[in-house]
C-alpha cells in the first residue's frame, strides 16, 4: 500500500502520547515491542477495515546497569537499593506476544483501532540474595521459575488526519484498559488481584512481579502523533510518537499500590518502494521510561532509556494481503538499576484489508 503524499521534504513532527498505566515491581524499560507496525504496513486514508496479526519475540537474557553489561555480584554487593542487603538476580525472561489489531477507517480523516494482546512470558530468578555474593547464590537449586498465559490490556484508539489536504499528518488519543490479569503480593503475604505465581523452586506458590504479569490492572490514556512524506521518487519517510500514563489503577491501596511509569516513544524511518510488492524500510525507535511507583513497584529498577535499529520489510501476497518482518538491534541503552536486556527482538505480522 503506498502512502498519500506530496513530493515536499520530510518535516518533524511533535507528538504527546498520553496514557495511565501501573507497572509492577520488577518491571523493565525493555519489556514491549517498540516497532511501529503502522509504519511497517504503510499509513493509509482508505476507509474500510483492516486486521493485522503478528507475533513478537523477545528474549531478556543479560543483565544490564546504566549502559553497559552487570553481573550477579554487582546485584548483590553493590545494589540499587542498600537497604535491602543485597538484591535480586533475575535470570531470564522470554516474552511472546501475539497482538491482534482491527482498524476501521470512517473516511479520509477519522479511524478507530481496536488491539488486543495475548502475553506469554516465562520468568526464571534467582530471588533476592544477601551480601556477600558468592557462587552458591547462582546455583541451579537458587531458580525459581514462572509461566505466564492470558490476554494482555486491550487498547482502543481513535485517530484524525484531516489537517493537511494529503491526510499526512495526523494524532491519536484512546485508553489502555486493565482486561489483564494483574496483581502481587503484600509484605503481609496476602495476595491482591490474581498474580501468577512461581510453579517451582525456593519461591514456589509465591506472585510473581507485579510488572510481569499478563496485565496492569490500570487504565491508561493515551495520545501521540504522526506524519508521512515522501522524499525522493522511491524514498517515503515518516516520524511517530506517543507518551503514556496512568490516569486510574485498581492497585490502589496502601501496602498494595502500584503505578507504572510514564512511558515515551518516538520512531523514524525509511521506506524503499520502488517495487510494488515488497518494499525494504529501516526505523529508528527510541522508549523513555520514568520509575514505577508503589509498594508493589521496583521503583529502584524500572526506568531506563533504550534505542534500537530496526531493519524490516513487507511484502504483498495479495493485493489485500500483506506480510511484514523486523528485526530490533539496541544501538543504546541506559538503565536504572539493574534489568534484564534483550540482545535483538523480532516481529512478523500479516496485514488484511477487507
Amino acid at each position: 500500500m503506498s502512502w498519500a503524499g506530496g513530493p515536499s521534504l520530510l518535516a518533524l513532527a511533535t507528538f504527546v502520547v498520553l496514557g495511565a498505566a501501573p507497572e509492577l515491581a520488577q518491571a523493565c524499560a525493555t519489556c514491549g515491542c517498540t516497532l511501529s507496525t503502522d509504519a511497517a504496513t504503510g499509513y493509509s486514508a482508505e476507509s474500510g477495515w483492516r486486521v493485522n496479526l503478528d507475533y513478537t519475540y523477545i528474549d531478556q537474557s543479560q543483565l544490564r546497569h546504566g549502559s553497559s553489561k552487570a553481573s550477579p555480584e554487582q546485584v548483590v554487593n553493590q545494589p540499587s537499593d542498600p537497604s535491602i542487603g543485597g538484591g535480586e538476580i533475575e535470570k531470564d525472561t522470554i516474552n511472546r506476544y501475539v497482538n491482534a489489531t482491527a482498524t476501521y477507517r470512517f473516511n479520509a480523516d477519522w479511524g478507530v483501532t481496536f488491539a488486543l494482546p495475548y502475553v506469554l512470558r516465562d520468568h526464571s530468578t534467582y530471588g533476592t540474595q544477601l551480601q556477600p555474593f558468592t557462587p552458591a547464590a547462582i546455583a541451579p537449586d537458587q531458580i525459581s521459575e514462572a509461566h505466564v498465559a492470558g490476554i494482555g490490556d486491550a487498547r482502543i484508539l481513535g485517530s484524525y488526519q484531516g489537517f493537511l489536504p494529503m491526510h499526512n499528518l495526523g494524532v491519536v488519543f484512546g485508553i489502555k484498559l486493565p482486561t489483564g490479569h494483574y496483581g502481587g503480593q503484600a509484605d503481609d503475604g496476602a495476595f491482591v488481584g490474581q498474580p501468577t505465581t512461581f510453579k517451582n523452586g525456593p519461591s514456589q506458590g509465591q506472585s510473581l512481579d507485579t510488572s510481569l504479569q499478563a496485565g496492569t490492572g490500570s487504565t491508561d490514556l493515551i495520545v501521540g502523533a504522526y506524519y508521512y512524506q515522501p522524499v525522493s521518487q522511491d524514498f517515503d519517510a515518516f516520524v511517530n510518537g506517543q507518551f503514556q500514563a496512568a490516569v486510574s489503577q485498581k492497585l490502589d491501596q496502601p501496602g498494595t499500590d502500584y503505578r507504572p511509569g510514564n512511558q515515551a516513544s518516538l520512531s523514524v524511518g525509511l521506506r524503499y518502494e520502488a517495487h510494488a510488492s515488497w518494499v525494504p524500510q529501516l526505523q529508528l525507535n527510541w522508549l523513555h521510561k520514568s520509575a514505577d511507583q508503589g509498594a508493589l513497584a521496583d521503583r529502584a529498577d524500572t526506568a531506563g532509556e533504550v534505542v534500537y535499529l530496526s531493519p524490516g520489510i513487507s511484502a504483498s501476497l495479495t493485493p489485500r494481503l500483506q506480510m511484514y518482518a523486523f528485526v530490533q538491534l539496541p544501538v543504546y541503552s541506559h538503565l536504572q538499576g539493574y534489568q534484564l536486556f534483550p540482545k535483538w527482538t523480532g516481529t512478523v505480522g500479516l496485514s488484511m484489508k477487507l
